[in-house]
């Protein structure tokens, strides 16, 4: 089992100095909007993968007028202590510590402390470009899979280099086209890679999403989910060489597993264009919690999950089902924010949950 017991937090986002005890396995966390509830569920989740959630840089992470912030935390993973320090300060290398040991790559890290998040904004992985989706995927993946993640970071890099050089070659600076056909070379090893590791990886998310989704909603729509990649039946090389020169004139590289999407279909039509608020909010659920039995499988035990602000995204009676299933059903340690701590009070107890109200 994986659970937090205490965190230290100074000068991140909001907070001066503060600390939490955690004593049960279902927080509540209440308060009036600005008192950083948000932000607390952000230092827990910087804990888990060596970042904010929020996009961004680290800088905008750092107290108004500080030079840096620290995180300290205490982790039970399956009963051995997992200290873990962060250190931020503005123009210098962050410092992130297990067990005072400082890891040489923060990807070291990911995937020991695993987490789920459901924040406020994310109903854009719903409504949204294929950006959100992809990093749905990626998030769940890496911290499964670490040679997924190497691949990831690889690609990545390879892919900044070859846009860099699509730049120069449409403003003249370079005419020879023979490192583009190195960088293709290189890129199309870690694509490759990953391609073939999201498709067997998403022949069983998907269906599990899909059987959530009906969970939450109660009902039988027909909903469809497949995973959609220009690379499933080309060659990834030849997709590079046959857009070149559209590559160059965008000055960026238009295919690729970059562009891979999830892609839902309802009553076959596509699902964010005809689907309903609570259906949309039904299926970001659904998503989220398959990442958390995913995560759950493979794992052997449950990882931490942080609802923000979830009581204004669901009806009564989805956030009956949604926290009857996380909080009763399995015995992970789950964080909850809410604006009013009388309304946590009540379904705490509607429930039957021994859980800790923390008052911001």
């Amino acid at each position: 089992m994986l659970s937090l017991q205490k965190i230290s937090i100074t000068h991140f986002k909001n907070y001066e100095i503060s600390s939490f005890c955690f004593d049960k396995s279902v927080i509540g966390i209440c308060g009036l909007n600005g008192k950083g509830k948000t932000n607390l569920l952000d230092a827990i989740y910087y804990c888990c993968f060596t970042k904010s959630y929020f996009p961004g840089s680290d800088t905008l992470n750092i107290k108004f007028n500080q030079e840096g912030f620290r995180i300290e935390s205490s982790f039970l993973l399956n009963e051995k202590p997992q200290h873990i320090v962060v250190i931020n300060r503005v123009n210098a290398k962050k410092e992130f510590y297990l067990n005072q040991s400082v890891y040489e790559k923060l990807s070291q890290h990911i995937g020991l402390l695993p987490a789920v998040i459901v924040a406020p904004d994310d109903i854009d992985i719903i409504n949204g470009s294929s950006d959100g989706r992809r990093k749905y995927i990626d998030t769940l993946i890496s911290q499964l899979d670490n040679e997924y993640l190497q691949s990831l970071i690889l690609h990545n890099k390879i892919l900044l280099q070859r846009n860099s050089l699509l730049k120069n070659i449409a403003s003249g600076n370079i005419n020879d086209f023979g490192l583009l056909d190195v960088l293709d070379d290189q890129l199309s090893i870690p694509a490759q890679q990953i391609y073939n590791k999201r498709k067997v990886f998403l022949e069983k998310l998907l269906p599990m999403i899909i059987l959530f989704y009906k969970n939450i909603a109660d009902n039988d729509e027909n909903l469809i989910a497949f995973y959609d990649s220009k690379i499933c039946e080309n060659n990834y090389k030849e997709l590079l060489t046959i857009n070149r020169q559209k590559d160059v004139a965008i000055q960026r590289t238009s295919v690729g597993i970059h562009k891979d999407d999830l892609l839902f279909e309802l009553n076959d039509q596509v699902f964010k264009n005809i689907a309903s608020q609570g259906q949309k909010k039904s299926l970001l659920f659904a998503m989220k919690l398959a990442e958390y039995e995913t995560i759950k499988n493979s794992k052997g035990f449950t990882p931490l999950l942080l609802l923000d602000d979830v009581f204004e995204k669901l009806d009564d009676k989805r956030i009956t089902n949604l926290l009857d299933w996380v909080c009763n059903k399995n015995k992970g340690q789950v964080f909850i924010t809410d604006t009013h701590k009388v309304r946590l009070e009540n379904t705490f107890n509607q429930l039957e949950i021994d859980g800790q109200i923390i008052e911001l």
